[in-house]
């Protein structure tokens, strides 16, 4: 690897941006944006900004938001991990909760939804019930 320009440079101009690490930040924050399923969302900003680093220090360029967009991006895949994990968790109370406020027609009947699912995961999972946030 060869510290020289790819293409000649007059003076005074400057050099060329990476600009794949600005991709790589709009899609890891969007992942963050979007969890669980922006997982996807993630994986595509940590890779999409690790090229644009790798780019960067090819051409000798620097590559802004790239090493931004890999952070964000482990973020935004631990954060989709751990509602997934939630959800795999508790997913009996989650499909009784949905089944619930999809009968529900009233605000009274989806308090009680609500109650009840609150109810079940604090049972579970031994915390409070008062500290669990009403999904509606």
């Amino acid at each position: 690897m060869t510290k020289e320009p790819t293409e000649p440079r007059t003076e005074g101009q400057q050099p060329a941006v990476e600009r794949g690490g600005l991709w790589g930040l709009l899609f890891a924050a969007a992942g963050l944006l979007l969890p669980p399923f922006g997982a996807l969302l993630s994986i595509v900003g940590i890779s999409q900004g690790r090229r644009a680093r790798r780019a960067g220090r090819e051409r000798d360029v620097p590559a802004p938001g790239a090493v931004m967009s890999m952070v964000l991006g482990w973020i935004g895949l631990g954060v989709s991990a751990l509602m997934l994990a939630g959800y795999a968790v508790f997913w009996t109370e989650f499909s009784a909760y949905q089944e619930c406020t999809t009968q529900a027609h009233t605000e009274s009947s989806q308090t009680a939804c609500d109650n009840t699912f609150r109810e079940a995961v604090s049972e579970r999972s031994g915390v409070p019930e008062d500290s669990i946030p009403i999904l509606s």
